[in-house]
């Protein structure tokens, strides 16, 4: 008889713990479900490599559980078909509008906008320039050629206007043997060629612009005898 209550007990006992397992779960999935945001991320699908022009089968939406996307990310793939990648992505991680080229805009995080050039240079004799310089602000490029035998040191305003896209203030070796800081600019193709030509073969100064200056003016090579005959404005 005692071994029969005890097996009746146990019995009841795993009826009982079965029971209160059951209702524990679905608490506990509902409470999932209540916690979800029901917002998705955009990530890549297989390893991409910088320049691909991403399709539908190169990327797929996931579940985010945040209220909020980190920032630049992408809610549906659609937003993100038929832009192109500036760096490699890793399967499943997140496509990031600063991973990506635009047509529109400038600056690191729209990337490079159509018909544009990221180009870098060497800059000398700008250390307090380049204390102030940060990528969005606007510069004017002077060209130094060094004073030789046949003539004087010549300077000229070569570019005016261009945006900052990068400031390396760790110095790199410029093909003039020195070690200087590097520049990242925005600048149309032929200004790249420009910028490119003097980097290799003269020295590259930087002026700072205010922000909401657009003038420019007549440039003209000047020379220390012209400066010297020159009246100062």
């Amino acid at each position: 008889m005692k071994k029969k209550n005890l097996v009746t007990l146990l019995a009841i006992a795993f009826m009982v713990a079965l029971v209160a397992t059951g209702m524990f779960y679905g608490l506990f999935v509902s409470k999932l479900k209540s916690n979800g945001s029901g917002k998705t991320l955009v990530v890549a699908a297989r390893p991409l490599e910088a320049g691909t022009v991403l399709t539908a089968d190169d990327v797929k939406s996931v579940a985010w559980p945040a209220e909020e996307l980190p920032q630049g990310a992408y809610e549906h793939s659609a937003q993100v078909t038929g832009k192109t990648l500036f760096g490699s992505l890793s399967p499943a991680e997140p496509v990031l509008a600063a991973r990506l080229a635009s047509e529109e805009g400038g600056g690191q995080s729209a990337g490079i906008p159509t018909g544009m050039r990221a180009v870098s240079v060497h800059v000398s004799d700008s250390s307090g320039v380049m204390a102030l310089l940060h990528a969005g602000h606007r510069v004017d490029v002077q060209v130094i050629i060094p004073r030789s035998p046949e003539s004087g040191a010549q300077l000229r305003t070569a570019i005016e206007g261009l945006e900052v896209l990068a400031v390396t203030n760790k110095p790199e070796p410029s093909s003039q043997g020195f070690s200087l800081p590097v520049v990242t600019l925005l600048a149309s193709p032929s200004q790249a060629d420009t910028l490119a030509l003097a980097d290799s073969g003269a020295r590259l100064r930087l002026t700072l612009r205010n922000p909401l200056d657009a003038s420019t003016r007549s440039r003209v090579p000047l020379t220390l005898s012209t400066v010297m005959q020159t009246p100062v404005r």
